[in-house]
């Protein structure tokens, strides 16, 4: 499919999808979020695919929304985008796959949405975080969910109200990114990384990311019984009997993603 906005490859078991406007700091227009869906729903369906790597042209992740486009607008236009934007953070917690986000230079309001709905995130020394709504009179609420749950209510407060940037190192020590590295080594730092979990069975993958996210709001002993149920089916899958025998027979698991 021909993006305009954005760009996909892939090696092996690993996509990239590139947000590819950087004129525009790779803003999240209304065509860059379609085209996103349209190629989440498309990776989703890809059993070959265990690791989605989101990163981005230029010199930043991510501006937020194209805010050109939310100028003199109706109740119905507004609701359009963020119907849409919603979807697409949605999306990315549904698809089987584990999705990174590679992240350099700024990643501001929806932005930092963006990043932060990633199951995990690789930052460059410099990268940025922030959710600055509030000095423009429309405070970031949409970004707040995924913040809040990344790292807690007191730091996603101060993040929200007062709408500073929160640099690499002080976004990772909240729990917000999982590894800063310098820009020189981030592409492969991230690449490792992919490559590393992409050494996994597809299946097991999946079965992973849906309960993790599944079981975070339920209390104790619902997280457990979920998470009991799930491990036994599990247990039956075709890689998990696989995985079990290669241990014990001290070889390497050959999978087959089911």
């Amino acid at each position: 499919m021909d993006y305009s906005e954005i760009t996909f490859d892939r090696e092996a078991a690993v996509g990239t999808l590139t947000l590819n406007n950087a004129g525009k700091i790779n803003a999240l227009s209304k065509q860059m979020i379609k085209e996103i869906l349209q190629l989440l729903d498309q990776v989703a369906e890809d059993d070959t695919l265990k690791v989605l790597i989101i990163r981005a042209a230029g010199n930043h992740f991510c501006a937020g929304h194209y805010l050109a486009e939310m100028v003199d607008a109706g109740v119905k236009a507004y609701k359009s985008i963020f119907d849409q934007c919603t979807r697409m953070m949605i999306r990315i917690h549904d698809i089987p796959q584990v999705v990174i986000a590679q992240v350099q230079g700024i990643a501001t309001a929806a932005g930092c949405q963006l990043a932060a709905w990633c199951d995990l995130i690789v930052a460059e020394e410099g990268a940025r975080f922030s959710t600055p709504g509030v000095r423009i009179g429309l405070f970031c609420t949409t970004p707040m969910v995924a913040i809040t749950r990344a790292i807690g209510r007191k730091a996603a407060m101060e993040m929200l109200v007062t709408g500073r940037e929160f640099p690499a190192a002080e976004a990772k020590a909240l729990g917000l990114v999982n590894r800063v590295v310098p820009l020189a080594e981030l592409e492969a730092t991230t690449r490792d990384l992919a490559r590393q979990i992409a050494g996994a069975s597809g299946f097991a993958l999946s079965i992973g990311k849906q309960g993790l996210y599944a079981q975070a709001d339920m209390t104790d002993a619902q997280a457990l019984h979920y998470a009991k149920h799930t491990i036994v089916m599990n247990n039956m899958a075709e890689d998990a009997q696989t995985g079990i025998k290669a241990f014990l027979e001290k070889r390497t698991p050959e999978w087959k993603n089911r």
